[in-house]
C-alpha cells in the first residue's frame, strides 16, 4: 500500500506550478513600482521616507531616538538598533517590497512599505 497515488502527485505538482506562476507575476509587477516607507509611532504616522535609492542614510524618529533605521542605496530599509529587550525588529532584516512590514512592538513602532503616490483599493496592505 503506497502513501501517494499517481493522481495525488499530479494534483500537487499542478498546485505548485500555479502558485509559482502567480508569485512570479506578482513579483514582476511589484518590482516596477516606486515605493516609500511609512513609520508609525503607535497609531500615528511619524515619518514618510522615499526609497528611491539615491543615497544611504541613518536616522531615528523624534518620538523615540533610541530606535535607529537605515536606508540603503538599493532602496532597502531596516531597523539597525533598538533599546527593546528582544531585538526582533533588528533581526527582521531589510524590507523593500509593497506590503512588507517590520515592527518594534515594545517601542510601538511599525515600519511598512507602501506604493509611492496615491493609494488604490487594489493595493496590497500587508504580506504575511
Amino acid at each position: 500500500m503506497s502513501f501517494f497515488k499517481k493522481s495525488d502527485v499530479v494534483i500537487i505538482a499542478v498546485i505548485l506550478l500555479v502558485s509559482l506562476a502567480f508569485w512570479l507575476v506578482y513579483d514582476s509587477v511589484s518590482n516596477d513600482r516606486s515605493v516609500k516607507a511609512e513609520i508609525y509611532y503607535y497609531d500615528r504616522l511619524a515619518e514618510t521616507i522615499s526609497l528611491d535609492g539615491s543615497e544611504e542614510s541613518t536616522f531615528s524618529i523624534s518620538q523615540n531616538p533610541n530606535v535607529i533605521f537605515r536606508v540603503d542605496e538599493d532602496g532597502n530599509i531596516a531597523f539597525i538598533a533598538s533599546d527593546c529587550p528582544d531585538k526582533v525588529c533588528v533581526n527582521t532584516g531589510k524590507i523593500h517590497r509593497v506590503g512588507e512590514y517590520a515592527a518594534c512592538l515594545p517601542n510601538g513602532i511599525i515600519l511598512k512599505i507602501v506604493p509611492e503616490g496615491d493609494r488604490d483599493d487594489d493595493d496590497v496592505d500587508i504580506i504575511l
